[in-house]
């Protein structure tokens, strides 16, 4: 047997997904890759859109729900994903519902990022200026002795 024929043949159409190289440039924790490529995987790919629950995405990365509700937080504020609740009345009259994740372009994403990176450098900068300033201020007036 060749080593090409050692794997069976798959359609990479049905078993695999995308995980754009650009997640890695994003500074995500390894939890939420793991939650960004659950929804990658889970998602239609026409309107890019699942509904599992926390428990669910728990259940399939090993973590508990509260720490998929972290990792969805930190995914939310990087603007990779979307979430909106749903709802769904059952026929007893209680109320249930997950949220529907719906996961935006990278490109969106990695911009966000660059926006991030650049206030912080202009924050930093500017304090920079501020020292600065106050030590020059104290060269020029140095204190007396008392």
């Amino acid at each position: 047997m060749r080593n090409f024929e050692r794997y069976p043949r798959r359609d990479p159409i049905k078993n695999y997904f995308p995980l754009p190289n650009e997640i890695f440039s994003l500074g995500l924790s390894a939890g939420e890759i793991a939650v960004y490529a659950y929804l990658l995987y889970r998602e239609d790919r026409k309107t890019f859109r699942c509904y599992p629950s926390y428990k669910t995405i728990g259940k399939a990365i090993g973590v508990s729900r509260n720490t998929v509700k972290k990792y969805v937080d930190g995914l939310l504020e990087k603007r990779l994903i979307v979430t909106e609740p749903t709802q769904v009345t059952t026929k007893h009259g209680r109320r249930n519902g997950n949220l529907c994740y719906t996961v935006r372009p990278i490109e969106e994403a990695v911009r966000a990022n660059y926006d991030r990176q650049l206030a912080r450098l202009d924050e930093e900068n500017q304090r920079r200026t501020a020292l600065r300033k106050l030590a020059e201020y104290d060269r020029r007036h140095p204190k007396k002795a008392i």
